[in-house]
């Protein structure tokens, strides 16, 4: 693992690990794309809407992280 530059202000971390990390998983969407191939996979829409809809949640927990306040995860209450 690299060491982050000397004097990397947070914002600077930030745009740096986020454009590798986004590049990254951009790159394995392109690679699950190839599963599209049917003359090589065999799969039927519910196979493909699980897929997605996984894919989709995730996306969602992730990008309400950067939505929320700093606050701590909300207690259970009756």
């Amino acid at each position: 693992m690299k060491k982050a530059p000397e004097g990397e202000t947070k914002k600077e971390r930030f745009k740096r690990l986020a454009s590798l990390r986004t590049n990254e998983v951009l790159k394995r969407l392109k690679v699950l794309g190839n599963c599209a191939n049917r003359h090589v996979y065999e799969y039927d829409a519910e196979d493909v809407n699980r897929v997605f809809n996984e894919i989709d949640r995730k996306l969602k927990e992730v990008k309400a992280k950067f939505n929320s306040s700093k606050e701590k995860e909300k207690e259970f209450k009756l």
